[in-house]
């Protein structure tokens, strides 16, 4: 047993990976305290490996992942990560990596300690790929489940990859999320294991009976033996197979987790709580009482969905497709834009100067609809830019409108009215978009009818550990 008991949290973003440190808070049981965290880009974005994918095809580099996991990891103090006796992971939802069982890695000596590089892997292919045509998604067959199938779920795009490039597929016995991926091979599982949180994401997973929809997807041809064995969040998937970056051999590794139920669990300190999470996309997420249990039937045209959370409970989620991507997608407009007029100027320089410029533009007429990559209940919405006059063309003006413009755009999924009906009295803000972008904080606060509070950076980092503290700290009660 370590003399201390400190957990690392380790959280794999669409943009970048986070990892902290937590140990309990001295003479306080529910406390905690951050040790240490650090952040890296992932930088991981790739060509489609199928070409039938198209420019909609959203794919990411497995290698280019671990390597920011592993810089992440390597910048955080040696001493404490010898005193880890508890390992929690979280991760981009919906997504899907394909690996072959025993050859999915290979440990080697990264300076002092052991580290795993990926081997016999595919591309991540992210819950934002786009390659599910309406068309293609209606020709699927009815899950039998309360959520709905979109593009970037892993089981569309597995059905995808079945009509598109069948060869593919033959080439791997394993799937999975990027995080169930890593503690696979942390652990040496023999068979992918899997959350109900991700599973539910992936869809065709029932979260009443805890099963995939194995005789639907059988009877459509589809590869159920990639499908991974699903546990209860919060279970424990294995042990460290060796002694990752000083954390001794045999640390127990929980199953990874949806960054959005981590988020969450790291932020919501009473029920009348809602999370507000804006990172590379947005959700705005509160807890459903126990014993709630959402309909059947998947209802395609709604904007909430209910995603299991922990203990057999739900989160009510507004879930959009644009958030800090919006952001990301205007910067690198700007920047080509300048590119073209014969400038050179670097993205973090255009970031950091519009929103020093919409700071100092308190207000705007100008109306902008975001939705560049539509939502997953109106895919086929695009953005749009009215009220345009010329005294609100400034930088600052059209800044200022694209930041309300991600705010009202959840509005209109979940109105805020609806979650006072719902009890809640407090909204906590996280994620990477909103920690770094005073002016979309304003635009939070203006919006919501009730206090709004702010976290950090590494909320999904600090809430995988969090479970992982909170399951030790059971295990030494009883």
């Amino acid at each position: 047993m370590a003399a201390r008991s400190v957990i690392l949290g380790v959280d794999l973003g669409t943009t970048s990976v986070k990892a902290a440190l937590v140990e309990p808070a001295p003479g306080d049981p529910s406390g905690f305290v951050v040790l240490a965290s650090c952040a890296r880009a992932a930088r991981a974005e790739a060509a489609a490996q199928i070409a039938a994918a198209g420019p909609q095809g959203q794919e990411q580099d497995v290698s280019r992942i671990i390597q920011a996991l592993n810089t992440c990891l390597a910048d955080l103090p040696r001493q404490l990560l010898q005193d880890v006796c508890g390992i929690g992971v979280s991760g981009q939802m919906h997504g899907v990596m394909f690996w072959k069982t025993g050859q999915g890695c290979e440990w080697t000596q990264g300076g002092a300690y052991p580290v795993f590089e990926p081997r016999a892997v595919s591309h991540l292919v992210t819950w934002q790929d786009g390659r599910c045509s309406s068309e293609f998604l209606a020709s699927l067959p009815q899950p039998e489940s309360h959520l709905n199938v979109a593009s970037g779920f892993g089981c569309a795009t597995i059905f995808w990859l079945l009509k598109n490039s069948p060869e593919f597929l033959k080439s791997y016995d394993a799937a999975g999320t990027i995080h169930d991926y890593v503690v696979a091979m942390l652990c040496g599982l023999p068979r992918s294991l899997m959350c109900d949180q991700n599973a539910a994401s992936w869809g065709y997973f029932n979260t009443q009976s805890q099963s995939w929809n194995s005789e639907i997807l059988r009877t459509s041809g589809f590869p159920i033996h990639l499908l991974p064995a699903v546990t209860e969040a919060g279970s424990v998937a294995g042990r460290t197979s060796c002694a990752w970056f000083g954390i001794p051999k045999g640390t127990q590794v929980g199953v990874a987790l949806g960054d959005l139920q981590a988020s969450v669990y790291s932020c919501m300190a009473r029920r009348t709580d809602a999370v507000l999470n804006i990172s590379t996309s947005v959700q705005l997420a509160t807890s459903m009482p126990p014993g709630f249990q959402p309909a059947q039937t998947p209802d395609p045209a709604a904007p909430v969905t209910y995603f299991p959370y922990f203990d057999r409970t739900y989160l009510a989620v507004a879930a959009s497709l644009n958030g800090g991507n919006v952001l990301a997608t205007f910067v690198h407009m700007l920047v080509q834009w300048m590119a073209d007029l014969g400038l050179e100027v670097e993205e973090s320089t255009v970031y950091s100067r519009m929103i020093q410029a919409a700071a100092q533009q308190r207000d705007t007429c100008l109306t902008i609809t975001p939705t560049v990559l539509g939502e997953r209940h109106l895919p086929d919405q695009l953005a749009s830019v009215t009220r345009i006059s010329s005294s609100d063309l400034s930088l600052g003006h059209v800044t200022r409108a694209l930041c309300r413009g991600i705010v009202q755009n959840l509005h209109s999924m979940l109105p805020f009215q609806q979650l006072k009906e719902w009890g809640v009295d407090r909204v906590i803000g996280s994620g990477s978009a909103l920690s770094r972008n005073e002016v979309l904080k304003q635009e939070v606060q203006r919006a919501f009818p009730f206090p709004v509070s702010f976290g950090q950076d590494v909320d999904a980092a600090v809430g995988a550990a969090l479970v992982m503290l909170q399951r030790n700290l059971n295990q030494r009660e009883s």
